[in-house]
This record gives C-alpha cells, structure tokens and sequence, in this order.
C-alpha cells in the first residue's frame, strides 16, 4: 500500500467516515457562496450543519480535523465548523427576520 492509499484509508475515504464529511461540508459550501456577504454564507453553513447534523456527526468531524487538521475544508466551511466548535449554535428557524415564538 502506498502513501496516497494508506492517507485515504486513514481519512475514511470511500467508507463514509470523516472523509465523507469533509466532502460534504465543502458541498455545503460550495451552495452557500452564492450569498453575496462572507458572513451571511458562513452562518448559513453553519446554520445547516447545526440543524440537519447529528450531534455524532459534528463530533466525528471536529476529531478528525483535530487529528489531521482542516486543510481539506474549503475556507467557508472551515470558518463556519470553527464557530460552531467554539460555540454550540442553536439551529435557527429562519436565517433572517421573523420572531423566535
């Protein structure tokens, strides 16, 4: 086995292990960066990640990015995963407007 097949085997790449979530997140990604503002992109990926994510997911992302690092994360999700790492973000019902009743 070489480097490159021992490096996806260790990422989950193919299994549906953190690999998977990391393609997902720059997915999540890749549709949010139409908004026109950075912030309003970040927060409705982490927005998405928090309301449609399981607890275990999020969990078994932010070790492997603590054990491999976040290098693989788009600059979009990466941000939006630290947020929600140093902070657990309630999802919102709306990203904007209307009233939390």
């Amino acid at each position: 086995m070489n480097g490159n097949s021992s490096r996806a085997a260790a990422h989950g790449e193919g299994g549906g292990g953190a690999g998977h979530l990391v393609k997902m997140a720059n997915d999540i990604g890749n549709f949010f960066r139409a908004e026109p503002q950075r912030e309003d992109a970040i927060a409705g990926i982490a927005n998405h990640i928090a309301q449609f994510w399981t607890k275990r997911m999020r969990a078994k992302l932010n070790s492997h990015l603590k054990q491999d690092g976040d290098s693989a994360l788009d600059e979009l999700p990466r941000e939006a995963v630290r947020r929600l790492a140093v902070h657990e973000v309630a999802p919102q019902k709306e990203l904007a407007g209307g009233d939390a009743g």
